[in-house]
């Protein structure tokens, strides 16, 4: 026997061997499965509100049944597979669960037994859904804003926040994470968890304008934005911002700024500072409360983010792809949608000094957490000049809002 025919039989009783070991499927569905078709979470309660409740679907999905179709869509190339199943599992029941895991924040096995089918099925389908989310959404509703809409962006920030000139508002979040496996102190942060940080940039209509996510837990905040590709292309001059202009109804010429200042340690800060100091500090932080009630809402519609996200921080990070791509596609014809089925309610956010109910929802999550003292850098030259010529602003009759002296009677009696 030539030694070809010698190997090809060794090969052969090998693969015999292997197959035999393999763990044979006991039963292609669970028996307690078999009926989800009937009474499974998706059949006997999500049509069902579908066709008759308007309000119950957006509560249930935070989502309202036109935009759940138009998102199926958007993703059913990215989810569709060959059926190799007995019994395969649709692609709106997909959308389904990932949509209920996300706004609950319910364990995958809970998830699982409600629309009855396995928890391996429910994990692997929250994965895929949740990476065909952030790849047909992202280039739409998170991409990086034109000349136009910096425009739009500057012109809602003067209008809703009367902050001039803005063109977002910067902060960054701890994403807490179960440990993750085989990396050391990377992702463990000085507050004793770990976590990956999530930076954003917001406009003046809540939505997220840029995303940085994954950098480390144990970094600074500040060292993130520097070394990100935004920050660092910000800092060297390389973005196409808007040139400098005029402030509102005035000839003073300003550049444009993002409400990071705090950052750096701009806001004015001792015991007697003097009232245009103290009106300054007050429109600056009024106007870094946008991104606040933007995280605020996120953690309050998405629940996942209620807790320790119990997977790795690969799956972790696509989640909160998923949720701030499903964040902006939310807001972005919500006004359109009728009152009990917006995602943005009106008592939601913060309505002047009236704290908005995402904060009672959120009151108590450990998830989600600020990065406290972000640097210790002092302000440069050019950030102190800017902010002074924005204090003279806001005390002249075109800078000047009505409810601004009101900041410097608190504590007072009189």
């Amino acid at each position: 026997m030539s030694t070809e025919k010698l190997l090809c039989i060794l090969m052969l009783l090998r693969r015999i061997k292997k197959r035999q070991k393999q763990r044979h499927r006991r039963r292609n569905v669970r028996p307690l499965n078999i009926s989800r078709h009937y009474d499974g979470e998706y059949s006997s309660l999500v049509l069902p509100t579908r066709q008759m409740d308007v309000e119950k679907h957006h509560e249930y999905f935070r989502i309202s049944a036109i935009k759940f179709d138009y998102l199926l869509q958007r993703i059913k190339p990215y989810i569709k597979h060959r059926c190799m199943h007995i019994d395969p599992v649709g692609p709106a029941v997909w959308l389904a669960v990932t949509l209920r895991y996300l706004a609950t924040g319910i364990s995958l096995r809970a998830l699982a037994a409600s629309y009855k089918l396995g928890t391996s099925t429910v994990c692997n389908i929250v994965a895929e859904v949740c990476q065909a989310i952030w790849a047909v959404l992202k280039d739409e509703f998170v991409a990086f804003p034109d000349t136009e809409q910096w425009k739009n962006i500057k012109q809602d920030f003067w209008s809703l926040w009367h902050f001039p000139n803005c063109l977002g508002a910067k902060d960054g979040k701890h994403v807490r994470v179960c440990a993750p496996c085989h990396t050391g102190s990377a992702f463990f942060n000085y507050k004793g968890y770990f976590t990956f940080i999530l930076m954003v940039v917001c406009d003046a209509r809540y939505r997220f304008t840029v995303v940085d996510i994954g950098a480390y837990g144990r970094d600074s905040d500040a060292g993130v934005f520097v070394r990100s590709q935004f920050g660092s292309q910000l800092i060297q001059g390389n973005l196409s911002l808007l040139p400098p202009s005029t402030l509102p109804s005035s000839e003073v010429l300003s550049p444009h700024v993002y409400v990071i200042i705090i950052v750096f340690h701009i806001l004015f800060t001792g015991t007697n500072l003097t009232p245009e100091q103290r009106i300054y500090n007050y429109r600056h932080s009024r106007a870094r409360r946008d991104v606040e009630n933007a995280f605020g809402i996120l953690a309050a519609r998405w629940r996942i983010f209620g807790k320790d996200m119990e997977c790795s921080v690969d799956r972790a990070q696509d989640i909160t792809k998923a949720c701030i791509c499903l964040h902006n596609y939310l807001c972005a014809g919500d006004s359109m949608e009728p009152d009990g089925a917006r995602y943005v309610s009106r008592h939601l956010v913060d309505e002047g000094d009236i704290p908005g109910e995402w904060r009672c929802t959120v009151d108590g999550d450990s998830n989600l957490t600020s990065p406290g003292r972000l640097t210790g850098s002092r302000a440069t030259r050019t950030g102190t000049l800017v902010c002074d010529c924005l204090k003279e602003y806001f005390q002249t009759v075109a800078g000047k809002v009505t409810f601004q002296d009101a900041v410097l009677h608190r504590g007072t009696v009189n």
